[in-house]
């Protein structure tokens, strides 16, 4: 069998940090590549140059060109798709929730907040760290992630099918890549959404100016990224929020967060999207308060990989799973579910 690497492991976090800075409060202006030069051991103003051209200098979030100034308490960091040399996998006893096992793969339900693969500066207490203290020789995907046949972001909880063989790792790589496995993402979003269910299609790449997102690019400019495929369903109304469940076609890079944000309902306290603000609702302060206090029981995005299934490499029978809703989740679609019934006896 042919191996595959599918595009869903080519995303944000084949960015590594190599270098990052604050900008103490006494920095006077100064053109950003003189200022790395300074502080890069080896570096020179040309490779500085090459950097930030391809958009690997990023400052308060957002890529910058090389004449940019720096100010005061800026954050600085450079990033490159390659890991810095001290960057080497070291198995760690970290608790893994393995919801199934066999000789050639095993299932496992990440908890929100964990890493799924060193990168970003998370070189330690990640999924694959857990992994590789556990079973040795996993096979390597094309990006030397041992195991690794997809991903799901650190702040996501929810199923990743992981191969522990070469003919498993290919076998389920190819499924991923042909879009014959099956993945349903339950999802909270702001606003009401219109339609019982629906179909967003809109590739999808790098944003241009924030390298830390991912944004849809249609019409001419499509060209400048993937063909991305969800569909959505509605399972609850809850007033100013909705709760829906996805189904990938694709797996691009925060796939459900840049789709429902391009159609006008972005995660519930998707930070990186813009979803940590009061989208819709009332301008009462009391109103305010009770977002605040969904936000703290729910310190990330409501999206939960609740629904993977896939043909067993070796058998050749179809395997389902399914994981329950987290806690922090439950307990915030509660809220919602209260409040909305609130809303609903006064009027």
């Amino acid at each position: 069998m042919e191996d595959y690497t599918p595009d869903f492991i080519d995303d944000e976090s084949d960015l590594y940090e190599h270098h990052a800075f604050n900008v103490d409060k006494g920095q006077a202006p100064l053109r950003i590549d003189k200022y790395l030069m300074n502080r890069v051991e080896n570096a020179t103003r040309n490779k500085i140059q090459a950097a930030a051209k391809n958009g690997s200098i990023v400052v308060n979030g957002t890529a910058v060109k090389s004449n940019y100034k720096v100010k005061p308490y800026d954050n600085i960091r450079v990033l490159f798709t390659h890991p810095p040399h001290e960057n080497l996998l070291v198995g760690e006893n970290i608790p893994l929730d393995i919801v199934y096992e066999d000789e050639e793969l095993l299932v496992v339900n990440k908890p929100a907040g964990m890493v799924v693969h060193p990168g970003h500066g998370n070189y330690s207490g990640t999924l694959i760290n857990g992994l590789i203290y556990r079973f040795e020789n996993l096979p390597n995907n094309t990006s030397e992630r041992p195991g690794l046949v997809h991903r799901i972001d650190k702040d996501t909880s929810g199923l990743l099918v992981i191969a522990k063989t070469e003919h498993a790792m290919a076998h389920l790589s190819l499924q991923f890549a042909e879009k014959t496995s099956e993945r349903e993402y339950v999802a909270l979003v702001w606003g009401n959404v219109e339609a019982e269910e629906g179909t967003v299609e809109g590739n999808i790449g790098r944003h241009p100016k924030n390298r830390l997102q991912n944004t849809v690019y249609l019409g001419d400019e499509a060209d400048k990224g993937k063909p991305a495929v969800t569909h959505y369903k509605v399972l609850e109304r809850l007033g100013y929020v909705t709760l829906v469940s996805c189904k990938l076609e694709t797996g691009r890079t925060h796939q459900i967060r840049v789709h429902m944000k391009h159609i006008g309902h972005t995660l519930f306290n998707d930070e990186r999207y813009g979803g940590e603000k009061v989208l819709k609702g009332t301008t009462f302060t009391k109103y305010k308060q009770f977002v605040d206090n969904c936000f703290k029981i729910l310190s990330r995005q409501a999206l939960h990989a609740k629904t993977l299934g896939f043909v067993h490499p070796k058998t050749g029978a179809f395997l389902q799973f399914e994981t329950p809703i987290p806690d922090d989740m439950l307990q915030c679609i509660e809220k919602w579910r209260n409040y909305a019934k609130h809303q609903d006896m006064e009027e």
